[in-house]
């Protein structure tokens, strides 16, 4: 939902084993597609994801200035971990937690070299939960997220 079409194109154009052209395609229009749904997101971002070029320096400028145009969104809540936050090393690797009405439908998705992985055990999506919690409570509040996503973009 957060990414330009070339930066998910990078993104997939790294993966092991390469995809083939056409399904390379198919996979940018279909995460390209998956933008289109409006329902209230709350998102943490590490330092990190900000900062890495998954492609070159314009596609990693027009990824951020993506990400502070959506975190002006009503329905969108941002929030970055910067790396110098003291003590908090849980950051790990990338999920989307998909959460409703019914908590015994929600899914865990993570991204994998291999694939997506989705997890929808009862004990584990409440470790995600969790661990979800912990980052909100750690992370720059909104204002501050945007500041910082727009000095980042700024140093591009």
């Amino acid at each position: 939902m957060l990414q330009t079409e070339n930066y998910a194109r990078a993104v997939f154009s790294g993966r092991v084993p390469e995809l083939a052209e056409d399904e390379l395609e198919v996979r940018v229009r279909h995460r390209m597609a998956g933008q289109r749904i409006a329902v209230p997101y709350d998102l943490v971002i590490h330092e990190s994801a900000l900062r890495i070029r998954v492609g070159d320096r314009v596609g990693s400028r027009a990824q951020l200035d993506k990400l502070l145009g959506l975190s002006e969104a009503d329905d969108i809540t941002m929030r970055v971990i910067p790396f110098d936050l003291d003590g908090f090393a849980r950051a790990g690797s990338a999920m989307t937690y998909v959460g409703g009405p019914v908590a015994k439908l929600d899914t865990v998705v993570r991204d994998v070299p291999h694939g997506s992985a989705f997890i929808d055990s009862e004990a584990q999506l409440g470790a995600f939960r969790n661990r979800f919690r912990r980052l909100e409570a750690v992370a720059l509040d909104p204002q501050r997220s945007r500041d910082f996503i727009n000095r980042l973009a700024k140093e591009l």
